[in-house]
């Protein structure tokens, strides 16, 4: 039995805004613009959102002082990283499996705004 795409129709509006946001200002700014822009397109297209969450990190089942911040929490499940660079590691989609494993959210979006053309990347938490 084939399960469909997680999210499907969620992830496919959120690239969409992330999109537009990059026809509409190309490459080249900081990831705090991209943040502002994706913010007031993500309330254009109605889409649902959460900016800079808190994510609290445990260490043995104790919650340190140390905390994440997530970029985006959409439609209440989704988190997205947004980036500004000139291309996307590993180390970026560590970063968001991590914001995954401490949330128990099972969908991220890694977005990079830094390429002539939209790069994202979908990040499925396997140990959800």
């Amino acid at each position: 039995m084939v399960e469909g795409i997680l999210y499907k129709e969620e992830a496919y509006r959120i690239i969409g805004a992330a999109m537009e946001v990059h026809k509409e200002l190309k490459n080249g700014f900081l990831e705090t613009v991209y943040q502002e822009a994706l913010a007031k397109e993500f309330k254009i297209q109605d889409i649902p959102f959460e900016k800079e969450s808190l994510i609290n990190i445990y260490y043995k089942g104790e919650k340190l002082g140390k905390y994440y911040k997530a970029d985006f929490i959409c439609y209440g499940e989704i988190i997205i990283e947004l980036k500004a660079l000139s291309d996307l590691t590993k180390d970026h989609e560590s970063q968001l499996i991590n914001y995954l494993k401490a949330t128990n959210k099972k969908l991220g979006i890694l977005i990079n705004f830094g390429k002539t053309s939209l790069q994202y990347k979908r990040i499925i938490n396997t140990l959800h």
